[in-house]
Order: C-alpha cells, then sequence, then structure tokens
C-alpha cells in the first residue's frame, strides 16, 4: 500500500506496509542510513529522529504515524555540518566510535529547541539516549557549546 512521508523537506511516496517501523523505511526504502538500528526495541535512542520537532525512536514507531508531518533525519539537519550542533560536536570531537552519535544529536537538537539553554539535569533527563563508549561527558559538554553557539546566532 503506498503512503507519502515528508522527509527533510521532501515528499516521498512509499510503496510499503504503513505499519513498518519508520527506521526501516527511512533506511530500505529513501537510502537515509544515517538513522541506526541498534536494539529495536527503542531503547538505545541510535534510531532517534524528529516528527514535527519531537525526538522519537522511530525502530517502535510505524511509518503510518508520520503520514502528514515533518520528519527530519540527522541528514536533514545542515547537509554542509554547519549546524551549530554539528559545529558544537565536531569542535569538542564528541564521538568515540560515532554509531550512536546521529541519535544523540536529534534528542539533543530536540532539547535545545524546547530549551535553549538546558542545565546539566534538563540535558540528562532529555538525551537519554545509550552510548557504549560512554562519552556521556562530551555529548553533555557539546550540548553546552551548541546552546551558546545557537544563543549567538539568535542574537545576530
Amino acid at each position: 500500500m503506498a503512503f507519502d512521508l515528508t522527509v527533510n523537506g521532501t515528499r516521498h511516496t512509499i510503496d510499503a506496509d504503513p505499519t513498518t517501523p519508520l527506521l526501516w523505511v527511512i533506511r530500505e526504502h529513501l537510502g537515509l542510513t544515517g538513522t541506526k538500528f541498534t536494539c529495536g526495541i527503542g531503547q538505545c535512542g541510535a534510531c532517534t529522529l524528529h516528527i514535527d520537532g519531537q525526538a522519537i525512536r522511530s525502530c517502535s514507531v510505524p511509518a503510518n504515524v508520520a503520514v502528514g508531518k515533518r520528519i527530519t533525519t540527522i541528514e536533514g539537519i545542515s547537509p554542509d555540518g554547519s549546524h551549530p550542533i554539528q559545529i558544537a560536536w565536531k569542535e569538542l570531537d564528541t564521538p568515540q566510535c560515532g554509531y550512536c552519535q546521529s541519535g544523540m544529536i536529534m534528542s539533543a537538537l530536540a532539547l535545545l529547541q524546547r530549551r535553549p539553554d538546558p542545565s546539566d539535569a534538563d540535558i540528562n533527563a532529555s538525551v537519554t539516549n545509550i552510548c557504549r563508549c560512554g562519552t556521556y561527558h562530551r555529548v553533555r559538554q557539546a550540548i553546552h557549546v551548541a546552546a551558546n553557539l545557537m544563543k549567538s546566532r539568535r542574537q545576530q
């Protein structure tokens, strides 16, 4: 059954079972592989993307939930790496292996959109993604750097 999804600003007609997890539609039907698969039960957060600005774990959400909504994947943040969150991640050399980082970035970005100057407690409560390498301290620092960069851009 065909249905339409708007991903990173582009409308796509998808020919798949509408109950297929959104993660697999994004990866297999659209070829956007920045959103990662790890646990398959919505616990780890590697599959995090945005639906209408809200961070969701796409491995446990059927694709039909996103029909008529804006989906943003890691590829949709900024193709040239100029978004403050991408700059902060690079500046602090945040990832170690990097596998979980697209999900971390998407969770962090959703937090920053809700709370432009988050505390460490806000970050700990909102960015619950799992990182096997344990780069949580660098993730927290990068979120603060990104918040400051975003604040500077708003003031310009």
